[in-house]
């Protein structure tokens, strides 16, 4: 297990570090800069460019700069936004907890509805409800999530108008209901397609699982239809669906992204858009290194977890 961990940890220090190498070449390289900022000011002349950037150290060779940026990342000093002037870590968590909070109420609705769908279609092979349910799969995963969620507005906001339209609070009230109301919208719609992969996997898992020999002598012995499916076909099909939870993590992320700018939620994926606007370059790769890092820790994690509950499976 040790040596298992020590070759996880060496290469995740490895992709991060090519994650930080080619993000950021690529924000550095793009057209713009953070400059182009202050160059909007009225009366901003080139000498005064030149002092701004002089003072922010982007009169450097690129190299130069992002040696400087790595080395006080690895000290944990993540750097300043040029939009506020507040340290990066500290931007980053005034959004944390938003982001969480609606990835968390996504995942729960969708691996308690797309299991259930998925053990329920596999269980019923053939019929018209798990028919159903694939093609309704099929057509969630084909909807992008910025069109799912202008439609849930326009039906759930502007005609019926139950549910707020967008934030995640409503001034002046802030109570766990009305919380609870604006956060329905858009964990409905980020959990769409998260509904639609965990349905196909655990239908795929459990199939798999029902065609074991254990499945089929349990039954032989006379157990109870619950009984067999409750601890041999569902307890076992679940031990490969942890690795998927680790492995959506960055598909939860980008669908967050879209979903957070769509509902003006509070989050990191709005917070990162606003970011790239502004070429607030110091938040956008603190951003980036974030992700990256709860990406692997995710997975690392669901490994270490599926490990632990299957026997079978060994961390070599």
């Amino acid at each position: 297990m040790v040596r298992y961990l020590l070759s996880r940890c060496g290469q995740s220090l490895v992709l991060l570090f090519l994650v930080s190498l080619i993000g950021f070449m690529v924000l550095n390289l793009a057209p713009g800069g953070p400059l182009s900022q202050f160059a909007l000011t009225p009366g901003m002349t080139k000498e005064a460019l030149d002092r701004i950037a002089e003072q922010m150290g982007l009169n450097r060779p690129l190299p130069i700069q992002y040696l400087d940026w790595l080395w006080h990342l690895i000290r944990g000093d993540w750097g300043v936004s040029y939009r506020d002037g507040r340290p990066v870590l500290e931007v980053i968590g005034s959004h944390l907890f938003a982001t969480l909070l609606l990835m968390g109420t996504a995942t729960f609705f969708a691996v308690l509805i797309g299991a259930s769908v998925g053990i329920k279609g596999a269980l019923a092979q053939g019929s018209a409800f798990d028919t159903t349910t694939t093609v309704a799969a099929m057509i969630a995963l084909s909807i992008p999530t910025f069109w799912f969620g202008l439609v849930a507005i326009y039906v759930f906001s502007l005609w019926l108008g139950w549910l707020p339209a967008g934030n995640m609070y409503t001034v002046g009230d802030g109570s766990v209901g009305d919380y609870a109301r604006h956060l329905i919208l858009p964990s409905m719609v980020l959990a769409l397609v998260e509904v639609a992969v965990w349905s196909r996997y655990m239908r795929a898992a459990t199939l798999e699982v029902i065609s074991q020999d254990f499945v089929r002598t349990a039954k032989a012995k006379g157990l109870p239809p619950r009984r067999v499916v409750m601890k041999h076909i569902v307890g076992n099909a679940l031990v490969p669906m942890i690795t998927l939870a680790g492995l959506q993590l960055p598909t939860l992320l980008g669908g967050a992204l879209v979903t957070e700018t769509v509902f003006t939620w509070p989050g990191m994926g709005r917070l990162f858009l606003d970011s790239l606007g502004y070429n607030d370059y110091p938040v956008v790769m603190g951003l980036l290194m974030f992700s990256a890092i709860l990406v692997l820790i995710g997975n690392l994690a669901a490994d270490l977890l599926a490990a632990s509950i299957d026997p079978r499976i060994r961390l070599d």
